[in-house]
């Protein structure tokens, strides 16, 4: 692996390279890891990487990696930088002929996202989204007993995620993640929207299967002098008829990382909070209310392959991350080795590009009073 961004102070650099080191799987061999050469030199070398593989600009090592035999430089290169600097590496990277790994959301902007899914789609490389929630085994779970039917026909969802951590300006105070994120040059039109938001509607769609048709979005911008949402509700229609509501907010004083999911069917409904990740507890027209663990009893194997230790022992967010990591680099393992996954089970750009609309719908339907809009 080779990263892009995720120098000396970056919260989510530090998480990725954690996550893909997780099940032994992938080496971080070079990076380019900020905008400033010296930097990210200077974050190569805390990294222990050797000087001649840290380089100064994502076009250097993209360039210079290329050149170097097959059996040394990088697979696949990280892109975990701000939303703006997500569609140029990954471009070039893929075009050079690197499988690539994006932070979400995908692009700075839908046109972006669409032309990076057919980058994509033309280069034959692989593209993996990291919606990290949706490898926690109790979610593959989740989604398991959606596809088998389990819980009937989807009538109801309820989505939410909750932070306090922009309740003050924080981003007046130089905190680097603030700064960046309510900036409408680095972060897209959606704040919190993009942020959080479409890890909302990523879980929707991922455990139950079913398409977002339109929505009705009520955003808010509580900080002063800020120009992008920082709290927004969604009244959202699926495709097969059910209606949900989504919250997120990242002002919601004294929430720490409150995401949480129901899921109401006509013979049952599971719920999830990413705060006790360790609990699927579902609820059934008639039977006891079950509740699933990791590596427990009557899991589905979509969940089993994903529960790393024994029953009883804590898995959470960087357990979860490391699925994304560890689902992409099987699935390049086998195109190295001249072999076929069908249905590779990571994210990819189309996700990306149903992340882009979220957010473009939503902006859309706020401007218009929360007006009905299709998210196509």
């Amino acid at each position: 692996m080779g990263m892009i961004g995720g120098g000396t102070g970056s919260f989510i650099g530090d998480v990725h390279r954690k996550a893909a080191s997780i099940d032994g799987m992938i080496d971080l061999v070079c990076g380019a890891f900020s905008s400033s050469a010296e930097k990210s030199i200077a974050s190569g070398k805390a990294l222990y990487l050797p000087e001649d593989r840290c380089y100064g600009s994502f076009e250097e090592m993209i360039q210079k990696e290329k050149e170097l035999p097959e059996d040394v430089r990088m697979d696949f290169v990280a892109i975990v930088t701000p939303n703006h600097m997500h569609f140029p590496p990954a471009k070039m990277a893929l075009e050079n002929g690197f499988h690539v790994v994006c932070d979400k959301p995908m692009t700075l902007t839908l046109d972006e996202a669409v032309e990076l899914e057919k980058i994509v789609a033309k280069s034959g490389k692989l593209f993996a989204l990291t919606h990290n929630y949706t490898g926690n085994s109790l979610v593959k779970q989740a989604k398991a007993m959606v596809d088998n039917g389990d819980l009937g026909k989807i009538r109801k969802i309820q989505v939410q995620y909750l932070q306090g951590w922009l309740s003050t300006a924080v981003e007046a105070t130089g905190q680097k993640q603030a700064a960046w994120r309510v900036d409408p040059k680095r972060s897209g039109i959606g704040g919190a929207l993009g942020d959080i938001g479409t890890h909302a509607e990523n879980l929707v769609e991922y455990i139950t299967g079913l398409r977002i048709e339109e929505l009705a979005a009520d955003l808010g911008r509580f900080g002063e002098g800020r120009v992008l949402d920082d709290d927004g509700n969604v009244l959202i229609r699926m495709e097969n008829g059910a209606k949900g509501t989504m919250s997120f907010s990242q002002i919601a004083l004294g929430e720490e990382n409150n995401l949480a999911i129901k899921v109401y069917g006509e013979k049952g409904s599971l719920e999830w909070h990413q705060e006790n990740p360790n609990q699927l507890i579902t609820h059934w027209l008639e039977a006891p209310v079950k509740i699933y663990t990791p590596n427990g009893n009557d899991l589905y194997p979509e969940a089993l392959a994903v529960s790393r230790i024994p029953a009883g022992h804590p898995e959470g967010y960087l357990e979860a991350f490391a699925t994304i990591y560890k689902n992409f680099a099987t699935h390049l393992l086998a195109v190295l080795n001249g072999e076929t996954i069908e249905t590779p089970d990571y994210p990819t750009a189309k996700d990306g590009v149903r992340g882009m609309q979220f957010i473009y719908a939503s902006v859309e339907s706020d401007k218009n009073n929360a007006a009905w809009t299709k998210l196509d």
